[in-house]
């Protein structure tokens, strides 16, 4: 495989806290924007797969296809597979694979897509660019990524500003970019891609179980994953802190009138035939 050129550190980790937003993702609330040009004879790459609830979903709706999940962390692959076989799909198989770096010839995949990936990677360009090498003319490149500075909730709470004022220094500190969804089209645009679409979409969570779910997650997420590790260790936070960003999810989450929005940046970019 060639050498791995990605510098960045994934800020998240795989804590169970994270893979319970991660199992939750499906194709619909997670790739709507792709659904449309998909054909049941497909030849798919998802990079960034995760525990492979997305890749299933989609290889679910290329029955005559096949799909590939890819994932730099070869443990949660082990998860992927058993989601795959959990659903009994024959037409799908994981590796580990760096988006910098694909180990697969030139124009080999119908669809290349990536769900919350280049706000962590060290070169989002260059990313894109072998995104697009891999790719059949007439193909798609399919990327999708939350925005941080663009979420949005009420009611106010100061430790929740906080909170997102401390996740987006862990995250550039990693060498990624939190506010990924707006830089979309300009990174493809600068990766010589010509033929993109830009749309948005939103995750919204405003039910008392929705807010029970999205304030537990991100309050054990700030306090026992990965990223509490590299806020702690890298300077950026005292363990005091972190629990206090952790309390301010709990409160927002009790709270009746309660709402939050995550804006996503979308792009699908049509390789020249």
């Amino acid at each position: 495989m060639p050498k791995a050129r990605d510098t960045a550190v994934y800020t998240h980790g795989h804590h169970e806290s994270v893979l319970r937003s991660h199992t939750w993702r499906t194709a619909a609330n997670s790739a709507a924007y792709l659904l449309g040009v998909l054909e049941p004879h497909m030849r798919i790459l998802d990079i960034g797969c995760g525990p492979g609830t997305i890749t299933a979903d989609l290889a679910a709706l290329v029955p005559e296809g096949r799909v590939t999940g890819a994932d730099r962390a070869p443990a949660i692959l082990e998860r992927a597979r058993a989601t795959a076989g959990a659903r009994g799909l024959t037409n799908v198989d994981f590796t580990v694979a760096d988006v910098h770096a694909l180990d697969f010839p030139d124009d080999t995949f119908c669809v290349v897509h990536a769900h919350q990936v280049l706000q962590h990677v060290g070169d989002p360009v260059a990313a894109l660019r072998e995104m697009h090498r891999v790719t059949k003319p007439g193909g798609y490149i399919a990327v999708r990524d939350a925005d941080y500075a663009a979420m949005t909730w009420y009611p106010v709470l100061p430790g929740l500003d906080d909170w997102l004022d401390l996740y987006e220094a862990v995250a550039r500190a990693n060498g990624g970019e939190p506010d990924a969804g707006r830089r979309l089209r300009a990174w493809a645009l600068a990766a010589g891609l010509t033929d993109v679409t830009a749309t948005s979409s939103t995750w919204t969570f405003a039910t008392p179980e929705e807010r029970a779910w999205w304030s537990g997650l991100w309050a054990d997420r700030t306090v026992d994953s990965g990223y509490a590790d590299r806020a702690v260790r890298g300077g950026h936070a005292t363990p005091e802190r972190l629990r206090a960003a952790s309390a301010a999810w709990r409160d927002w989450g009790r709270r009746e009138d309660a709402w939050f929005g995550v804006l996503h940046g979308e792009i699908l970019c049509r390789k020249a035939a």
